[in-house]
């Protein structure tokens, strides 16, 4: 084996397996070792093949191919995306707006993901903006999967795709009011975060103006165009502080102003009206408040009023303003919630039908409404999109998400429950499972995990589960420390010095689980991705005992070294998150949880890992150096299996359809050990 020496200021440590880091993707020696990995991967499901490949067909079956989404209007169109039967990627159409009572106009093709997919093995539409006279199109497209997008333009008025090019920029695009001019992010082609600003005007070859440079490598940029069509608004935005600008889109000088100067700790996002800025701001409000301010005076805090106080009970999420009214999404007692209230009005809040749920504002382009789009969904009920009119108080259903087949959500259970911590702490848990599956602690329970970044896990419904759901297992998603579920606090209690409690609170939720007799504890399977690979990784070394098999997707698992190379892609971000491991108690606290780390010879759980070969969130090395050093530790026989994909990246497979062969491999996976199939032996 060839060992490295990783150096740091606190110490260094051996890694046998680094050799399989290669940062062009191409060393020979590298490919054969993945392409030996998919196949004993292969060779060792051969024998649940069937399975896999019925459950397959099974979700597939479950989907309506020719579907689309409500199409939503926009300066005169009304814009939707469909799918085609039989086709793997979205197309994206328009249609012109027409009196009452009139024929519907015929729709228009804007964007057809199939044929701009032909002949690439990967295909990802990144975002799309059209100009302010609805005559062009800019989009941005991924054909590798490592979110290092395309900018391409098209003239709508004769479908052809002009000649300007750009290259590695993010997916978010802002035109400025001349229709000529547009502003993008350009990426740091090492880290791949935002870096600088660009402006470029259709047809000029000359080089694009630099309008801003971000200098600080932990902060992220992004562009857009304000609600209110006046502003362009560049967010300067780390883990825990932000800084906008903004100029208007009719100021071709790019003069941009700072609208609160950053400082630490101050997060803040806004959006325009009339004459000033609508912010939701963390400043004196830990669970955030929504002030306004005139533009002129934003960055003078005595002239901030009150929209929305503070409530150290409720997490104010997300804002959508309209003329007369503003929406926002909040998170209270662990769930999301939307509050509306008109101007200089009391507050309400929309009704939900469910014990466990989430509601999310939906498309609403428009301020002059009195409709408010948003999508309820929950563990039972599919994604149902409502519009609401505060005019009457009226709701209608404008589309419910179809599922084939004799789906009944009548034949599904829901529960929100409460699982104790270690700590005396309260962790919500959402819980569904077919009715008359028993609760008497025989049935095998499937949970899943994040708990980082303030992400909090929407408890929404998955045609795909139902196959699981069937076969008589219970689901559980445990909202554990590190999202945003129960407020700022509860992410505060998961991150730097309180990682553990990450942790602690999924392994928590599991003993919780079989004591109350929702499922059987030899028959305990859990999942993650990305950072919930690296709670994953976590549990394995810690709780083996506790899971039959893990499910780790794109796992953050070898965190310490990732860490401290600021070279890796999207590094510097994340101190905020996991602390600076060139501080020394930082390091220490990161590596008494880092899952490569901490792996000791015991037996471990069955293991299903995946990874993709141009992952720029995690690369690919960290996942094919963890299952290979827990290869060499595992004193037990179950199969620890890798499966990298070597066409895609941090989302897996491209296409509505090649995902969910993944999702079947995953299901079939823990439905056979549920069942007792012996999938292989570890070598």
């Amino acid at each position: 084996m060839r060992s490295h020496r990783v150096a740091s200021p606190n110490g260094a440590r051996d890694d046998v397996y680094y050799w399989l880091r290669d940062d062009t993707r191409t060393d020979p020696d590298v490919l054969s070792y993945l392409k030996a990995e998919n196949q004993y991967t292969e060779t060792q499901l051969a024998p649940i093949q069937p399975l896999i490949d019925g459950l397959y067909t099974e979700i597939v079956a479950r989907l309506k191919q020719d579907d689309s989404t409500v199409p939503v209007r926009y300066r005169g169109y009304w814009y939707s995306i469909r799918f085609a039967t039989g086709q793997e990627y979205p197309i994206v159409v328009r249609r012109a707006d027409t009196p009452k009572h009139a024929p519907l106009a015929e729709d228009e093709i804007l964007l057809d993901g199939n044929a701009l997919a032909s002949g690439l093995p990967f295909f990802q539409l990144g975002g799309y903006e059209i100009s302010p006279d609805n005559r062009l199109l800019a989009y941005t497209e991924d054909t590798v999967g490592r979110r290092q997008y395309r900018l391409r333009i098209k003239d709508l008025s004769t479908g052809t795709l002009l000649p300007d090019v750009i290259e590695n920029v993010d997916g978010g695009i802002a035109w400025a009011d001349d229709n000529r001019t547009l502003l993008y992010v350009e990426k740091d082609p090492v880290t791949l975060l935002g870096r600088r600003i660009r402006s470029h005007r259709l047809g000029d070859t000359g080089g694009d103006a630099l309008i801003y440079e971000e200098p600080d490598e932990s902060f992220d940029l992004t562009v857009e165009r304000s609600k209110s069509e006046r502003y362009l608004l560049i967010a300067s935005e780390s883990t825990t502080s932000s800084e906008w600008r903004y100029t208007r889109t009719d100021d071709l000088t790019f003069d941009f102003k700072v609208v609160v100067p950053r400082e630490e700790d101050h997060e803040y996002q806004l959006d325009h009206l009339d004459e000033r800025f609508i912010i939701r701001t963390n400043w004196q409000a830990l669970n955030f408040r929504l002030i306004e301010v005139p533009e002129s005076r934003a960055a003078d805090r005595t002239q901030w009023r009150d929209v929305m106080a503070h409530d150290p009970e409720v997490f104010i999420q997300d804002f959508e303003l309209f003329r007369t009214f503003v929406a926002v999404s909040e998170r209270s007692h662990g769930l999301m919630n939307i509050r509306v209230q008109r101007w200089g009005e009391a507050p309400f809040h929309l009704t939900a039908d469910d014990p466990t749920y989430t509601m999310a504002l939906g498309s609403n382009p428009e301020l002059d409404t009195t409709l408010l789009r948003y999508v309820y969904t929950s563990l039972t009920t599919p994604g149902t999109t409502y519009e609401y009119d505060l005019a009457d108080g009226s709701r209608v259903v404008l589309k419910r998400e179809p599922v084939l087949g004799d789906f009944d959500p009548a034949n599904y259970v829901s529960e929100f429950v409460w699982a104790p911590a270690r700590d005396g702490e309260r962790i919500p848990v959402s819980i569904v499972y077919r009715k008359g599956t028993p609760l008497n602690g025989t049935a095998p329970l499937y949970q899943y995990g994040y708990g980082s970044y303030g992400l909090s896990m929407e408890p929404g419904f998955s045609s795909s589960r139902l196959s699981i759901l069937d076969r008589g297992f219970v689901y559980a998603m445990a909202h554990i420390r590190g999202g945003q579920e129960l407020g700022r606090r509860w992410y505060d209690a998961g991150r730097l010095e309180q990682k553990w409690n990450t942790f602690n609170d999924f392994v928590d939720v599991t003993d919780h689980l079989v004591a109350r007799g929702y499922c059987a504890r030899d028959k305990v399977f859990a999942a993650g991705g990305s950072a919930g690979g690296l709670l994953m990784g976590v549990i394995a070394n810690v709780a083996a005992d506790r899971y039959a098999a893990l499910v780790a997707h794109v796992p953050f698992v070898d965190i310490v070294t990732t860490m401290l190379d600021t070279s890796i892609p999207l590094t510097t971000l994340e101190y905020d998150e996991w602390g600076d491991p060139n501080e020394a108690a930082a390091y220490a606290y990161m590596l008494s949880y880092s899952p490569y780390d901490n792996i000791r010879p015991q037996p471990y759980p069955a293991m299903l890992v995946t990874t993709g070969l141009w992952d720029s969130q995690v690369q690919y090395y960290e996942p094919a150096k963890w299952v290979a050093k827990l290869r060499r530790h595992n004193t037990g026989s179950r199969a620890l299996l890798l499966h990298v994909n070597l066409e895609a990246g941090h989302g897996g497979k491209s296409g509505r359809y090649e995902h969910m062969r993944e999702v079947a491999r995953e299901y079939g996976f823990v439905i056979a050990l549920a069942e007792g199939a012996s999938i292989g032996e570890a070598p």
